[in-house]
């Protein structure tokens, strides 16, 4: 088998530990005004009541004063308090951004979507977060990376929960049969093969300096994700026969060393791939670093299959914060459909911005797994990415169903 893993690999520093957690969109609802209540009951409040931009914006006891009278429900997603925006700290992405009031500017940093109970932060894909989960007076409030934790869940004025989601007709990506679908398009344009399952032992040194590359995700000895995925098997199944190589692989990360790998790490990684806890344990990192963030994304932004698919293709070869990165420079040309754009114009969109990115390294420079697959499906109308597909990638054909 010819292996094409040159054309899909991540860039940059992966986001990690996203919890396999639905998302959705609220339906369209007029503004409301009120008090946003979360942890032990408590409200969220603008510190001293102040609206100089940068005040810290915390958890409080409830006292219906207008520092926690909340504006929900607006046309640019934003909350509002005291004439300002809930705002993300200089338009932070990170866990532990801090919240503050700010000057509403309608970007990414000020729009709040409310969904199964949680607030998700459009800018970061991160969701509202009482830091530590302390219920004291004065708890600042920040970013996080989405769990359905207590302190990450919400209600909105009028003392009703997040509203249910409004999903777009289809089935969305999801569901086993679409994921099983998903799977086999990656895998035609990372190993020229729709057979997904017979990459768990993969592994190989593309020479693209992220040293080997393994898995059937193409997880990187050089970019956290192998380190993280051989972490979590060991959890499950300490003395594995790669538990050994851990101390080796968080002293390459972010090289392109085989130190303390070679010569036998490939060998023993295959001897693994036969093993079904790690088979497991790579599905589970698969799902946990890019494909639930990224159909969560799509279902946010109300695209349906086919573009939930493009999200997670794109965060497979550029990491999911590089996927978002993409998402945000596509805003620039059109908007989604949870924005009141068309899905198609989107999606032309987000695929243009994607292939810019592509080429910039020469390594993705073959941009036919949007080409000649993904805006074939599209321009066929085929947003539910049904089968049969019939798509090429670098020019060789490939049908599903």
């Amino acid at each position: 088998m010819v292996h094409k893993r040159t054309a899909a690999y991540l860039v940059g520093t992966l986001l990690v530990g996203v919890a396999a957690v639905g998302y959705g969109l609220p339906s369209a609802s007029a503004a409301t005004a009120g008090p946003i209540t979360g942890l032990g009951g408590k409200c969220i409040d603008v510190a001293g009541a102040s609206s100089a931009n940068g005040t810290p914006v915390q958890l409080y006891d409830c006292n219906g004063s207008a520092a926690q009278t909340w504006t929900v429900g607006n046309t640019d997603n934003s909350i509002r308090a005291l004439g300002k925006c809930l705002d993300v700290t200089a338009a932070s992405t990170a866990n532990g951004a801090k919240v503050q009031l700010y000057d509403c500017n309608n970007t990414g940093a000020q729009k709040w979507t409310p969904s199964n109970g949680a607030l998700v932060n459009s800018g970061s894909g991160r969701c509202l977060d009482v830091t530590d989960r302390s219920t004291a007076n004065g708890a600042r409030l920040q970013i996080w990376t989405c769990g359905g934790t207590t302190n990450q869940r919400w209600t909105l004025p009028g003392g009703g929960s997040t509203p249910t989601p409004t999903t777009p007709s289809g089935t969305n990506l999801d569901d086993p049969a679409k994921k099983n679908v998903a799977m086999q398009l990656v895998s035609a344009a990372e190993n020229s093969s729709l057979d997904w399952r017979a990459q768990f032992s993969y592994i190989e040194d593309i020479g693209d300096g992220r040293g080997y590359t393994a898995g059937i995700i193409g997880f990187c000895s050089g970019t956290g994700d192998m380190l993280e995925l051989v972490e979590a098997y060991t959890r499950t199944k300490p003395g594995n026969v790669l538990a050994g190589y851990l101390p080796a692989l968080r002293n390459v990360n972010g090289t392109p060393s085989h130190a303390g790998l070679d010569p036998n790490f490939p060998r023993d990684w295959r001897t693994a791939a036969t093993d079904s806890v790690f088979q497991a344990a790579q599905e589970a990192e698969r799902d946990r670093v890019y494909f639930n963030p990224s159909v969560r994304d799509g279902k946010n932004d109300q695209v349906r299959a086919l573009g939930q698919f493009a999200y997670y293709d794109a965060a497979v070869m550029h990491g999911y914060e590089g996927m978002r990165q993409i998402r945000n420079r596509a805003l620039n040309r059109a908007k989604p459909p949870a924005q009141g754009g068309d899905e198609r114009t989107w999606l032309n969109a987000f695929l243009d911005e994607r292939v810019i990115e592509m080429k910039k390294e020469e390594a993705h420079s073959d941009t036919s797994r949007v080409d000649t697959a993904q805006r074939v499906f599209l321009n066929n109308g085929n947003f539910n990415l049904n089968t049969p597909l019939v798509f090429a990638v670098y020019g060789d054909q490939f049908r599903i169903g």
